[in-house]
């Protein structure tokens, strides 16, 4: 089970994206600048066309989309931007993987070192959990809208290698390379997608108990908080009893 989209579920259950929206923004913004440093042309840069389309999914204004764009490509100053991952351990040896966008390495990584520690975990050397997981592109559908069989018979064409299903949605994965071919393959059998990203996902999951659930939630929200934090992948396979508590 991907920790990472059952987290999203558990987050959607409390509310939690709705009082973050303050700062969707400024992460749309820092993908945006990332991506269009391989071109300021979405019809001819896939990274951009994505991150553009996740900012409007979002209701991120034009013009604001257009800046981050310009400053990526460098006509407007501030797109001194990079991308880094950091690597660790979280309650229960849960390996964490974090993906960030930063203009200040040194205030970044001692913001994730100090989120890590505070919650009984350790930040790792480059390499010590990434080996745990694999790189992909990752879309989620509707499991009241499509089935299983639906999504892999259109997804084949695309290159998807993988379908699973996941409380009330269903994940379609691919390799990063046939991302943008999977997208058209749904998007011309008019198939929408509720998410899509690359994102990493754990080879192998661990089962941790609702207290251990608990305090690794905790230290998600904490880095998710992070304006410089993008994504946070772990490899922790959360209890069926945590959701049913986030219901009550």
């Amino acid at each position: 089970m991907s920790g990472h989209s059952k987290w999203a579920n558990i987050q959607h259950r409390k509310g939690r994206q709705d009082a973050k929206r303050g700062k969707i923004f400024t992460k749309m913004a820092k993908d945006i600048i990332i991506a269009a440093k391989g071109g300021g042309d979405p019809d001819m840069n896939a990274r951009l066309r994505l991150a553009i389309a996740k900012a409007k999914a979002v209701n991120m204004p034009n013009d604001k989309i257009d800046t981050a764009i310009k400053k990526g490509t460098g006509e407007l100053a501030g797109g001194d931007i990079s991308e880094v991952i950091y690597e660790g351990y979280g309650p229960g040896g849960v390996a964490v993987l974090v993906e960030a966008t930063t203009d200040n390495k040194n205030r970044t990584v001692a913001e994730v070192r100090h989120s890590l520690s505070k919650a009984g975990g350790s930040m790792g050397e480059a390499g010590c959990v990434a080996w745990m997981f694999d790189r992909k592109g990752m879309m989620t559908f509707s499991a009241e809208k499509y089935t299983e069989d639906q999504l892999l018979e259109i997804g084949l064409e695309g290159g998807v290698d993988d379908v699973k299903a996941e409380d009330d949605v269903i994940e379609v994965y691919c390799a990063p390379e046939d991302f943008s071919e999977a997208q058209k393959a749904f998007e011309d059998a008019g198939v929408e997608s509720l998410s899509a990203e690359l994102t990493y996902v754990a080879q192998n999951m661990i089962e941790v108990d609702v207290p251990t659930a608990k305090k690794l939630m905790n230290l998600m929200d904490a880095l998710d908080e992070n304006d410089d934090v993008q994504n946070v992948n772990v490899n922790a396979d959360f209890p069926d009893e945590l959701m049913a508590e986030m219901e009550d």
